[in-house]
């Protein structure tokens, strides 16, 4: 997973307003920690746009993603950036650190590629281990509304000066994932493309199954919200901001 795609998910992404999430997060840190956390650590960062917008925002940063094509092209913009980030290879089921960080975040949908308890449990667990005492885990997940109802079985497209893409899904309402086709047409020269083709799986997970596994993961559920909000989630809510924090 990832692989050519990463270079073209800036380019995808392009719409995110990420100083909006690095607001909403700072928002979430005031009211939830004792203390401003200053080592951060940003899993499942993809290209690291978040990650970097933190860094910019003084705190210390530190990026993990399973794709080295991700991670380079984060490198080569926090490089550009003169920003001193550490970033890292490895699988947020199985991570290691040689130290403990004050908060981690997950977000854009990072936890929503695991799709088993099993997993989940473990990604919970090693935050849990990782964490300062008092420290907080702040992840998002799209909701199972937005996976089934808005995203479900239909059919996305855009065309671009110089990329082009077809987005197919497919929502399995047994197993609750959904399968994502993705098509790039990418312009090299002239009227020549670089066709990419990349497929990925999301699971919508409720948020009565996410809390019992958080807790028994060694991390104490503080808050679940409607993302940039500080309101209960609605049954149209399309992401959920959880926060909770070491036991």
């Amino acid at each position: 997973m990832y692989g050519d795609f990463a270079y073209v998910y800036d380019l995808l992404t392009d719409d995110v307003g990420y100083s909006g999430w690095a607001d909403y997060i700072e928002s979430l840190f005031s009211k939830f920690c004792e203390n401003k956390p200053r080592l951060v650590l940003d899993l499942a960062c993809g290209t690291g746009s978040l990650t970097i917008e933190l860094a910019k925002r003084g705190y210390d940063m530190i990026g993990f993603d399973i794709s080295p094509d991700m991670l380079s092209c984060a490198m080569e913009k926090s490089s550009q950036m003169n920003l001193p980030v550490l970033w890292i290879c490895q699988d947020m089921r199985s991570f290691e650190l040689y130290g403990t960080v004050d908060a981690i975040v997950c977000c854009l949908d990072g936890l929503n590629y695991i799709k088993n308890s099993m997993d989940l449990t473990k990604v919970f667990s090693l935050a849990g281990n990782y964490l300062n005492p008092g420290g907080v885990f702040l992840f998002d997940l799209s909701t199972p509304y937005k996976l089934e109802k808005k995203i479900g079985d239909n059919l996305f497209y855009e065309i671009r000066d110089d990329i082009a893409y077809l987005w197919r899904n497919k929502y399995c309402r047994k197993d609750r994932i959904l399968t994502l086709d993705l098509t790039f047409f990418i312009r090299q020269d002239g009227d020549l493309y670089r066709r990419i083709e990349e497929q990925q799986e999301q699971k919508a997970w409720d948020i009565n199954e996410v809390i019992p596994i958080m807790e028994k993961s060694g991390l104490k559920f503080l808050d679940v919200f409607e993302a940039f909000t500080e309101n209960p989630p609605v049954k149209t809510s399309q992401r959920y901001f959880f926060i909770a924090r070491k036991k």
